[in-house]
């Protein structure tokens, strides 16, 4: 049963995360990581997981391209790249993050959380990338690598996702239309300044699926809310 949102996470759920995650950490560094933005904001101003995260992009990438490097000697070293650019995409860190009933645990503004912020793709897949980044500071590369490997390798056995992550549009429409469903259809919103923008890209196909995606560019919000309705409807 999936438990309700909430805007912070005691003892015991924090415990009880560190048990799916199968890995001992340190409870205030793990909360770190969990801390997004928004309930910073509205908290006075506290650390957000945004370094947290950063870090664990670069740990994040460094294992998946080490077991694919190893695990595939047959591969070139485009495919390695398209591989790797899957397994490390938002929307594929998004479903790590739902198997493991992630959301529910994030720290979130009242905003966030009132518009879902919990199961929203950018958020869940920084999360995600945050927590790495927490377990190589306290438990080492070592650790942090097994928990990489543990949480991604069931996606690596899933060859259509690569595809999806290099095209995601033309892999959406594809489906779509094997599903005997109408072309998807995208509407994109901007905000911000000229010099810095930010584009909210929502995607449907028919009254099978909505998703939605962000970017710095109409294309990269596109691409990412097509990657996401790719993900859902293969899972269907």
């Amino acid at each position: 049963m999936r438990r309700a949102e909430r805007t912070d996470t005691g003892a015991d759920e924090l415990a009880e995360l560190q048990r799916t995650l199968r890995v001992e950490l340190d409870p205030e560094l793990l909360l770190l990581a969990l801390t997004h933005r928004s309930f910073a904001y509205e908290n006075g101003g506290i650390p957000t997981n945004e370094r947290l995260e950063f870090l664990g992009d670069s740990i994040l990438g460094q294992a998946v391209t080490f077991r694919l490097f190893t695990d595939h000697p047959e591969l070139d070293e485009g495919e390695l790249a398209k591989r790797r650019a899957s397994l490390v995409s938002s929307a594929a860190l998004a479903e790590v993050a739902r198997t493991i009933g992630l959301g529910p645990y994030i720290r979130l503004g009242r905003g966030e959380t009132l518009t879902g912020g919990a199961d929203k793709p950018s958020i869940l897949a920084d999360t995600v990338e945050a927590i790495i980044g927490a377990v190589y500071l306290d438990r080492g590369g070592e650790v942090a690598t097994d928990l990489v490997l543990r949480l991604v390798t069931p996606l690596m056995k899933d060859p259509e996702r690569f595809g999806a992550a290099m095209d995601p549009k033309t892999s959406l429409q594809e489906i779509a239309a094997r599903r005997s469903a109408p072309a998807p259809v995208y509407v994109v919103t901007e905000s911000g300044p000229d010099h810095n923008k930010h584009f909210v890209a929502t995607v449907s196909v028919g009254d099978l699926v909505s998703a939605s995606g962000e970017g710095s560019s109409k294309k990269q919000a596109e691409m990412a809310a097509a990657l996401e309705a790719w993900t859902l409807l293969s899972d269907r």
